[in-house]
């Protein structure tokens, strides 16, 4: 019996790079006939022509399936509620925007089938924006460095991964807003880092914007470190040190020198501004810890799905 591949994408509004990736995929598959595959889009409510496409491609080629989500749920919870659906004897993610070479599947395939449970597609270089490139370099390096746990640098996700991984994930994890990156590092899976290029996305634009990437930024921080908070409590005793001690210079100042030294409303606007900052910035630390915990405790569904196409009752049975 043939092994079954599960390839998962997520996508949202990509219309002009959904059925090219489909192609790419089948041909990799096509030059791999020992092994069976399904290839799940998760949409996440998109507002182009996407949905229709994929309905289009399903309907010609039965190995595409489809899952329509209620609506946007996200680009944390979407793509993972994606992989868990699927069942095959290993999952593969990979994103629709074609940054995720296809052309890597044999490789992966072959790595999987020596023994690793996980292969990790790690970029060592980029054709996208230089600097976009090094600002992520340099977050996965800070994040390793003050991590709790191993952290895979230059990893966005893409990768194949073990059907008993992803059970795991399935049955003992349940994490309603998940750093996906972090799980994987932290439960220890036999793993193999797989280096390519990334190439340039050709159509449509990215759906990252700086909000995306500070939410991913953060909760990879408040997910595997407690140096912010440790910071604060820090910084805080420093600045408390701090301010005593020039307290106490301006105290004998004014004592030797009191009828020529004069304080001023300067100093007392400068420290004032300079203290509330330091308090602000890190009572924003700490509610992004708070939030993260209110998000932990509410328990919420990862999706609530509108339709599936495409999967067939026994699988249906199978994943209820």
């Amino acid at each position: 019996m043939k092994k079954l591949i599960s390839v998962v994408t997520p996508c949202y509004n990509e219309e002009d790079n959904v059925e090219k990736l489909i192609e790419l995929v089948k041909k990799e598959f096509d030059s791999m006939p020992q092994y069976d595959y399904e290839h799940i889009f998760i949409d996440n409510c998109s507002t182009d022509n996407t949905v229709a496409i994929l309905r289009h491609c399903a309907q010609a080629n039965k190995h595409v399936k489809v899952i329509l989500n209620a609506r946007n749920f996200g680009h944390i919870r979407s793509p993972y509620y994606g992989m868990l659906q699927a069942y095959g004897d290993c999952v593969v993610s990979m994103v629709s925007d074609l940054q995720d070479p296809p052309q890597l599947l044999p490789d992966m395939l072959k790595k999987w089938e020596e023994g690793y449970k996980i292969i990790t597609c790690v970029k060592n270089k980029s054709k996208e924006n230089p600097i976009m490139f090094a600002c992520r370099k340099l977050f996965y390096n800070t994040l390793a460095k003050f991590s709790e746990t191993e952290q895979i640098k230059n990893f966005t996700g893409f990768g194949l991964y073990d059907k008993k991984f992803i059970d795991v994930l399935r049955n003992e994890i349940n994490d309603p807003y998940p750093y996906f990156r972090g799980i994987i590092a932290e439960l220890g899976f036999n793993r193999y880092e797989l280096e390519y290029t990334q190439p340039k996305r050709e159509k449509g634009k990215t759906k990252n914007n700086f909000y995306t990437l500070y939410d991913i930024a953060m909760l990879g921080f408040v997910n595997h470190s407690k140096l912010p908070l440790r910071l604060a409590s820090f910084i805080g005793f420093g600045v408390a040190i701090l301010s005593l001690i020039v307290a106490i210079i301006y105290f004998i100042y004014k004592l030797v020198y009191w009828d020529s030294f004069i304080v001023g409303t300067a100093p007392l606007v400068i420290g004032l501004f300079f203290f509330s900052s330091v308090q602000l910035f890190f009572i924003g630390i700490i509610g992004e810890y708070i939030g993260a915990i209110h998000t932990q405790i509410r328990k919420r569904p990862l999706v609530i799905e509108k339709e599936r196409i495409n999967f067939d009752n026994n699988n249906d049975n199978n994943q209820q």
